[in-house]
């Protein structure tokens, strides 16, 4: 505004810089206001293709980029590498870990989401979830490893739980895990090795519910499964985990012996309810109006995986990528509003993008609602979708041209083990 400083102007303080916050800070681009970004991890994720650095695919530089690079021409935008542990609603201001505070006159908080292990987090050091870069390479580092150890392994039933892999939760990204896990080592790995068979590792996929990809139409589901068992993957419907051990997984009553575990069965939300003190679902996430504003208080929006939110049928959500995006639109656009002194806007409408997932090789679905998909042309369209998705030119021609060589060659040019137990020389 004419004749305001910088630090008069009115104070946006966004919590996490996923899909929902930096859209929010994109679209605030040219408004009257100075915007703080604060995340604990100097970079931005891009999620829907975490599954194929853990298997892989694509290198971690390929799907993530540093905030402050991707906000480096927005003088208005100062970024914090730091992690929130509260927020004062009353003094306006959030509390940081190393003791000090940031005021705001506006809060977005999109924290996003973490694993959630239904009682049971004594499971996790046995079965990584996937979030998170480290959480991807931590799978590929025991995936890959699991398989160096059993070309060295001599007791048959040791060298068999070595290439047993098991993947909890049959979602999309249990589907993806599996089915790419399947294609490295049937079709990847064979010739890598002398002493073992890759062809013959066992990939088990585990899911709880009947049926594979369950908040897809049941002939989606039904493809899924089929496809994963062409490629060799076993499914066990209707069988939860009752016990996780560094030996392997309990279900149906029965041991079954493995060496690398991976956790895809659930969410819990950050703790922004508990920073807020406010209502929250089952899975942690705060129960926020219609204009995604916390309950009594207009000026803190909650939105993407953090907020509970019902689409114009009733329905929850998504946590996905195009639900936080647009949230993260509309925030902007009331906050925008609001500065102009304009009446509010109406309540925030998500709009169905579309459900997608990949199996394998010339294998996918897509639910797009009034039409579906499955197949070769869904397995383009989804590619073609997440190369769009991408930010910047280098990225995603890096990636199409990865995907290039991986569909033509069955090589996958990123099995490195890092960050494992080195002996000292």
């Amino acid at each position: 505004m004419p004749g305001d400083t910088v630090s008069d102007m009115h104070h946006v303080v966004v919590v996490g810089a996923g899909f929902g916050g930096l859209e929010t800070t994109y679209r605030l681009a040219g408004a009257p206001v100075r915007i703080t970004v604060i995340d604990r991890r100097n970079h931005h994720l891009f999620q829907p293709l975490l599954y194929q650095v853990a298997t892989a695919s694509l290198a971690t530089s390929e799907i993530a980029w540093p905030i402050r690079h991707l906000l480096r021409r927005r003088s208005e935008v100062t970024t914090l590498l730091a992690t929130v542990e509260g927020v004062d609603k009353q003094a306006r201001c959030v509390f940081l870990d190393d003791g000090s505070t940031v005021s705001y006159d506006t809060l977005v908080l999109a924290t996003g989401a973490r694993h959630a292990y239904f009682g049971h987090d004594d499971w996790e050091p046995f079965a990584p979830g996937l979030k998170t870069l480290e959480d991807a390479t931590t799978i590929r580092r025991r995936i890959l490893t699991a398989f160096e150890q059993a070309e060295r392994e001599k007791d048959q039933a040791r060298r068999a739980a070595l290439l047993t892999f098991v993947i909890i939760g049959a979602g999309p990204t249990g589907v993806e895990l599996a089915g790419a896990i399947a294609e490295l080592a049937r079709s990847t790995l064979p010739k890598d090795f002398r002493n073992i068979d890759t062809r013959k590792a066992r990939v088990v996929l585990i899911e709880a519910g009947p049926r594979v990809l369950g908040g897809y139409p049941q002939q989606l589901s039904i493809y899924a499964q089929k496809s994963l068992e062409r490629l060799g993957v076993e499914v066990e419907l209707g069988q939860p985990v009752s016990d996780c051990t560094a030996d392997g997984v309990v279900y149906a009553g029965r041991k079954l012996a493995a060496s690398t575990i991976i956790w895809a069965a659930g969410v819990q939300a950050s703790p922004a309810a508990i920073w807020l003190d406010v209502a929250s679902d089952r899975a942690g996430r705060v129960k926020v109006e219609p204009d995604l504003t916390v309950a009594g208080h207009p000026e803190i929006f909650v939105i993407g995986d953090t907020a509970a939110v019902a689409d114009p049928d009733g329905n929850p959500v998504p946590g996905i990528a195009p639900a936080a995006k647009q949230q993260g639109q509309y925030v902007a656009g009331a906050i925008r509003a609001r500065l102009r002194g304009e009446r509010p806007i109406s309540p925030f409408r998500y709009k169905h993008a579309g459900s997608l997932a990949t199996i394998g090789k010339r294998l996918a679905v897509i639910d797009f609602g009034w039409i579906r998909l499955r197949g070769a042309i869904a397995w383009w369209i989804w590619g073609l979708a997440h190369i769009y998705f991408l930010i910047g030119v280098r990225n995603r021609l890096s990636v199409a041209l990865t995907w290039l060589w991986t569909y033509t060659r069955d090589q996958r040019s990123s099995r490195l083990i890092t960050q494992g137990k080195v002996a000292d020389k």
